[in-house]
């Protein structure tokens, strides 16, 4: 009798298990303080604009991405650099004012920096 209880009571687990239904849950909550305050006190862009726009101009990456590849012309000049903005869900807008106060491409630039594309991660859904 106590088998045949313990067998119901296994089965009935199994098939609660079984079907539960998969959820899609949100990224992992990662404790990173220094990119949340890097993010919360830095500008998302540099100092140049995208000379097309006329503001500095933002490339949506996908959200898990973390690193990006900065190059220069030159030996030992290509690094690799944390991306630590994200967009939020509700984007509040530019931020960026009409290219007030940034620098234009050089005539011969020297680093990937100064063509005014910077990475955004974009926002988890």
């Amino acid at each position: 009798m106590k088998k045949f209880f313990l067998i119901i009571s296994l089965a009935t687990v199994m098939l609660l298990v079984a079907f539960q239904e998969a959820r899609a849950v949100g990224p992992r909550k990662v404790a990173n303080r220094w990119g949340e305050r890097y993010a919360r006190t830095m500008p998302w862009h540099g100092q140049y604009y995208y000379a097309p726009w006329g503001a500095p101009v933002s490339l949506v990456v996908p959200p898990v991405s973390n690193m990006q590849t900065s190059m220069g012309w030159g030996v030992t000049q290509t690094e690799m650099m944390p991306i630590y903005h994200q967009f939020a869900r509700p984007y509040p807008g530019d931020g960026a004012g009409a290219g007030v106060g940034f620098l234009p491409t050089p005539r011969w630039p020297s680093h990937t920096d100064q063509f005014g594309v910077y990475y955004v991660r974009g926002p988890w859904r």
